[in-house]
């Protein structure tokens, strides 16, 4: 391709971005496709011969878009946002024609003094300590963009436990891994998938804290666990806070935390506000940043809730010293003479780095600090929205407390019908959500995602929502409410007490094994469940436990229809447990 062909198709590449982005609510947010579908569509192979770009977007729109999941979509309830805007997007594309690699300042002078400068910006429109910000003085610390919040953990695990080390050591020449079944981490029943993942990979102890019934980590639990190991002769060396949980958006006490591991010198507090941490570029969100003086780190994305567009996870450190020291490699083909410019390589995992400051500098000159502040409190009120149309529905209630854009909600039902409404959700493909466990009960969450989510997107959503717990509630009988009060339950007198109007949802058969699928549930055996129980479950992969003499049952019952039915074969197979979609 010269350039004349890049000018043109350039140019139908953007208006088909601003053609997707204008009408994208014509499209179903999620595709209702089975694994293996592009493989029928496209060709085994690579082509031989050069083919024409205008096939390519054909095919593109043709067989890609179909298995798309639109994450951008005004119906798009599912996770947390992903966040997007164009002035992101263009700088992402400036930053790909650039094509700088920036593992040192000498290697891009600019991509590394340009995130230096915006890491202090963010920083500072989040209120963080002037611990965390590298201009500010007397500061030991400062900030790097890092793919992921599971960077960000892994990165500062695996500092916490380098420091950890060599306090242990000394001046022995005793080989560090000695020390590592020594070492434990903490953190909450509620925090993240991640951390375990760093625990696992850097073959450390994780204790898992309970949390109480709003989600938030118990610090007498926490505590008395690290009283404990230290009796037994363990180093608590990592704790992990958490500010908005993936499960239900609860807020851990960080002052307490800090407190507590205050008590211990090995231990390093990190806290991870991937998703609501970036609300702290509200003032009056900051009553959940009180305590981050006791973090020696902290992250979050603005890949969630700042408009950029993946990937970009901001992390920041008490001493960046400790994090190079911890990951400096240095050898003689890396090295040059400029020894005051920043090489970014020493602060996290990988030695090539995007040029991924740039994006979120064009987000921050494009929207200021205002406009990012009008957007995540338009989600706020959305949600609140939502929260009031559950609550005024007595066959609903809400499980969280809603202070972002998350609502978990459910209908006064056992697990079973809930599970059943979001896979007629999902399954319509004209919404998409996701599941979570979160105070030991089975919830739906519904978090706010589109950037310019109206009033109106949030009253379709609940008519739909509406529309398939009719039938489902028409033969089960509701439970007393056991939803923990919030202080957020005040109703005005201005709510709506009519029925709210819209379409009605379109209904699609579901069989057991699409019910499964489609509300995110796995199916698993008691014996597996067991097994896994201790691991943490994020919010995201609630389990419907199965015992093996029922799986074996349905099987028996399936084949004696089957049997029944002309000898045929084996049909519909997969509305059994035993399929692999329920496995």
């Amino acid at each position: 391709m010269n350039v004349e062909e890049f000018r043109k198709y350039g140019k139908e590449v953007i208006d088909y971005i601003c053609e997707y982005g204008s009408n994208i609510e014509e499209r179903d947010v999620a595709p209702t496709l089975d694994p293996g579908y592009l493989k029928k569509l496209l060709p085994a192979d690579a082509p031989q011969s050069p083919e024409s770009f205008k096939d390519v977007l054909e095919d593109f729109e043709q067989k890609i878009m179909p298995g798309v999941v639109h994450w951008n979509h005004p119906k798009f309830f599912a996770y947390f946002p992903s966040g997007n805007s164009f002035p992101s997007v263009l700088g992402d594309l400036l930053s790909s024609a650039i094509g700088s690699i920036g593992f040192s300042w000498a290697s891009c002078p600019a991509a590394a003094e340009l995130e230096t400068i915006v890491m202090n910006w963010y920083a500072k429109a989040l209120g963080l300590p002037k611990a965390f910000i590298s201009d500010a003085p007397g500061s030991t610390g400062g900030g790097a963009l890092q793919g992921s919040a599971s960077e960000c953990v892994l990165v500062c695990l695996i500092t916490a436990r380098a420091r950890a080390i060599n306090e242990l050591k000394g001046h022995t020449s005793v080989h560090d891994s000695v020390f590592l079944p020594n070492l434990i981490a903490y953190a909450s029943r509620e925090a993240h998938s991640s951390v375990e993942k760093a625990t696992k990979m850097a073959l450390v102890k994780l204790r898992i804290i309970d949390a109480d019934e709003r989600g938030r980590m118990r610090v007498d639990l926490l505590q008395q666990a690290i009283q404990n190991d230290v009796n037994a002769g363990l180093t608590p060396f990592f704790v992990v806070a958490t500010v908005g949980t993936t499960g239900g958006c609860a807020f851990d006490d960080i002052s307490e935390i800090g407190k507590v591991c205050r008590q211990v010198s090995s231990i390093w507090l990190h806290v991870d506000g991937a998703y609501a941490g970036n609300s702290f570029i509200l003032p009056e969100m900051r009553v959940f940043s009180a305590g981050l003086e006791y973090a020696d780190s902290f992250n979050t994305n603005p890949n969630k809730l700042l408009l950029t567009n993946f990937d970009a996870s901001a992390l920041w450190v008490r001493d960046v010293m400790v994090l190079k020291s911890a990951l400096n490699v240095n050898p003689l083909y890396l090295r040059h003479e400029h020894i005051n410019g920043v090489d970014y390589r020493h602060y996290g995992i990988p030695l090539s780095r995007r040029f991924r400051a740039l994006k979120l500098w064009f987000v921050f000159r494009t929207y200021g600090v205002k406009g990012l502040q009008e957007y995540i409190r338009n989600h706020m009120v959305l949600a609140k929205k939502f929260e009031m149309l559950v609550r005024k529905d007595e066959r609903f209630e809400v499980r969280n407390d809603v202070h972002l854009g998350l609502v978990c909600f459910r209908m006064r039902t056992g697990d079973e019908p809930n599970h059943l409404l979001l896979a007629q959700i999902n399954h319509s493909g004209r919404m998409h959500m996701t599941p979570a466990k979160f105070n030991g009960r089975y919830v739906i969450r519904f978090c706010v995602t589109y950037e310019h989510a109206t009033e109106k997107d949030i009253l379709d959503a609940w008519a739909q929502i509406k529309g398939f717990a009719e039938e489902i509630l028409r033969d089960v009988q509701l439970e007393i409410s056991s939803a923990p009060t919030t202080p957020e339950t005040e109703r005005t007198s201005s709510e709506p007490v009519g029925p709210v109007s819209g379409k009605p949802p379109i209904k699609k058969k579901l069989t057991r094994t699409k019910s499964l699928r489609f509300s995110f549930t796995r199916s698993i055996s008691r014996e597996q469940f067991q097994s896994q129980s201790e691991h943490l479950m994020d919010g995201c992969t609630p389990i419907l436990v199965v015992d093996p003499k029922t799986i074996q049952q349905n099987f028996q019952q399936a084949t004696e229809d089957n049997q029944n039915n002309n000898n045929t074969k084996l049909k519909d197979i997969s509305d059994v447990d035993t399929d692999e979609a329920s496995n």
